[in-house]
């Protein structure tokens, strides 16, 4: 009985060790590394960038590792999380551009951790465009894919019962609010500086981001997992993270990052108009997915934890 409350201890530990370095590296490292190595890379080398994105996403699992030995149940619930990703995408890329692939990356940083989640996500994202097609792109799909997995784990709750089957909306309340506080900022940003910006722009993806950031750190480890709650929660995501990082990207490589001109904001700003139908599109079929398929495998995947003894 103490082996086991000690051992359980030092995996408390070794997932907070983890968390923090992963944090690190997600939040800080792999940005700096993305616009350095658009900046001074030539666009050829984007298959060694997203190498050093992977190597980066590994890292806090190694460093885990020294201090147990690894079991290889876990390692085969991330590939096979990874292989489904890949697999279910591919599929209805192919058949109808539903974004199943994004929902399951959110459901997989929901049950198997924040960590996880990013590496299912940045590693099911390298797989896919060997199919789909590789390039410059390809590092910051990964990323993308790989935060909205971190978001998710960070933010929902599968430990805790009560919050695991609450539906009240004083918990979500929160973060809707923050977002729709500073949606409103934006709008208002643009009545006093509107210059030659649409209202619909950057402001939205900006400005949302920062509230989306703040209602996921004010409800940490609380949301609670139900249809409603993980449609909004994939919604929000993907639409403000996904869509603003992508669409910055997109800004940032059409300049071939080591030009002196650099980025235009009437060129960004008709690259986030122009984008917002997709991201809508996107958001809004991933949010469907997850609404009939994200508890039933948040569930499934609970039970092979339990079965098999594995943790966050």
């Amino acid at each position: 009985m103490a082996s086991e409350k000690l051992q359980l201890t030092q995996q408390e530990k070794a997932a907070k060790q983890r968390l923090h370095v992963g944090a690190e590296l997600i939040l800080i490292g792999i940005p700096i590394v993305l616009i350095v190595g658009i900046k001074f890379l030539p666009k050829e080398w984007y298959m060694l960038l997203s190498w050093i994105l992977l190597a980066m996403t590994i890292a806090p699992f190694f460093m885990v590792f020294e201090s147990r030995k690894p079991k290889a149940r876990e390692i085969v619930l991330l590939v096979m999380m990874s292989a489904l990703v890949v697999v279910t995408h591919l599929f209805f890329h192919i058949i109808f551009p539903i974004q199943i692939g994004t929902a399951l990356i959110i459901i997989s940083g929901i049950s198997l951790g924040p960590e996880a989640g990013f590496f299912i996500g940045a590693l099911s994202r390298f797989v896919c465009n060997f199919y789909m097609g590789q390039g410059p792109w390809t590092p910051w799909q990964m990323f993308c894919w790989g935060i909205l997995g971190f978001l998710a784990g960070f933010a929902f709750n599968c430990g805790n019962k009560e919050t695991l089957k609450s539906k009240k909306f004083k918990i979500i309340a929160g973060p809707v609010i923050t977002i729709l506080f500073s949606f409103l900022l934006a709008y208002v940003s643009f009545l006093l500086y509107p210059g030659n910006d649409s209202v619909v722009g950057w402001r939205f993806y900006l400005f949302g981001a920062v509230g989306l950031f703040l209602g996921v750190i004010m409800q940490r480890k609380r949301l609670p997992i139900d249809h409603i709650t993980l449609s909004v929660f994939t919604f929000c995501t993907t639409f403000i993270v996904y869509g603003g990082i992508m669409n910055l990207s997109s800004a940032l490589l059409s300049t071939n990052g080591s030009q002196a001109k650099g980025l235009s904001v009437e060129g960004l700003r008709i690259l986030y108009v122009t984008g917002v139908p997709y991201d809508f599109f996107h958001a809004l079929t991933a949010a469907i997915c997850v609404y009939f398929l994200g508890e039933n495998i948040i569930q499934k995947l609970e039970r092979i934890k339990i079965k098999y003894g594995i943790y966050k």
